[in-house]
């Protein structure tokens, strides 16, 4: 391989092999530093505890993919496509453990072996080639073999894990599905623009430029790959789904188990079930006797001995002082009978 050999595979450089032969393509790669910077930030803002290698890594890579794109729309030649291509890989194959083991829940041993499926897959993908009249693995007899779709069918088992992974934790109600879902959805658009460049390279003429497609795979990617980055702030295989607004990225998670509120009681119904409990005698209560009625003789005997204790407790008058009264009232005069 010859890395300063100039590749021309995009409708806006043409065959020019200038430096800025690809402006509109060169600056849409802004919106991976831009997806990589709200993720470190968000990252940062999370509690310590809640960060793991994998995330600085993932954003690293996300970094990593912006540079190497940048370098390749810039100086267009077998050196910088390399640059290109490796950091997607990496960070297809790193995000695809990730889901696998943290998302998933899938022992380390079957993630591994999944991972170097994936990646024997994806280098099978980007051996086939179309002809005139065929597509795969091109003979030396074969003539005007060329990557199908544009290159695009490299991208195909990335777009087959991500359909995967979004309906399995779809199907466990994982916070992680909507945004992995959408990011399925998104790419499938993106792979399918990037594969017609060259076909929209005369439709898509920009300030007098034919510029294509591929810029929209840069701009459409970069979303895709901020979803799996927020979807990566969500791991874990317990976590529920939660319903995603428009503002539900920057929210806190919201607790598991919500408490019911209480039943409200009217207040007749619990008085009048207060009452039967407490009139109601327990069934294993020995019933009292209840004593009977005394007779009206009863009462008065039992009311006699009361009456002369209070008799005689009275003080007697003294007969001194009555005898003194009697003296000293005026005697009236009898009548006299006519």
């Amino acid at each position: 391989m010859t890395f300063g050999e100039h590749v021309f595979l995009y409708c806006e450089r043409g065959t020019d092999a200038a430096l800025w032969a690809e402006p509109i393509n060169a600056i849409s790669n802004a919106g991976f530093f831009l997806a990589a910077l709200v993720a470190w930030q968000l990252l940062l803002w999370r509690p310590p505890e809640e960060r793991s290698p994998d995330h600085f890594l993932l954003v690293g890579l996300t970094f990593l993919i912006g540079f190497g794109s940048l370098a390749f729309h810039v100086y267009a030649d077998e050196g910088t496509e390399f640059a290109d291509i490796v950091p997607i890989g990496l960070f297809m194959m790193v995000y695809l453990g990730f889901a696998l083991n943290r998302f998933l829940a899938v022992p380390p041993g079957w993630t591994v072996l999944i991972v170097v499926g994936f990646v024997a897959l994806v280098g099978a993908a980007m051996q086939v080639q179309c002809w005139d009249g065929g597509i795969g693995l091109p003979g030396p007899d074969v003539a005007g073999a060329k990557p199908c779709f544009n290159g695009s069918i490299g991208y195909l088992p990335a777009l087959g894990a991500l359909i995967v992974i979004g309906m399995l934790l779809g199907e466990r109600r994982h916070r992680a599905a909507p945004y992995v879902v959408w990011a399925a959805i998104i790419f499938t658009v993106s792979i399918f623009l990037r594969s017609l460049d060259m076909s929209f390279c005369d439709m898509v003429v920009i300030d007098g430029r034919k510029v294509g497609t591929h810029f929209i795979w840069h701009i459409l990617n970069a979303v895709v790959i901020f979803l799996l980055l927020l979807a990566s702030l969500r791991a874990g295989p317990d976590e529920k789904a939660a319903p995603m607004g428009p503002l539900a990225v920057f929210a806190k998670d919201a607790p598991k188990d919500t408490p019911k509120p209480p039943v409200a009681v009217p207040v007749e119904t619990a008085s009048a079930e207060k009452a039967s409990t407490e009139t109601a005698p327990a069934e294993d209560e020995p019933k009292k006797e209840t004593p009977e009625i005394a007779s009206a003789d009863e009462k008065a005997a039992a009311k006699e001995p009361n009456d002369d204790a209070g008799a005689e407790s009275e003080p007697e008058p003294d007969d001194e002082a009555s005898d003194e009264g009697e003296e000293d009232e005026p005697e009236k005069p009898e009548p006299k009978m006519p």
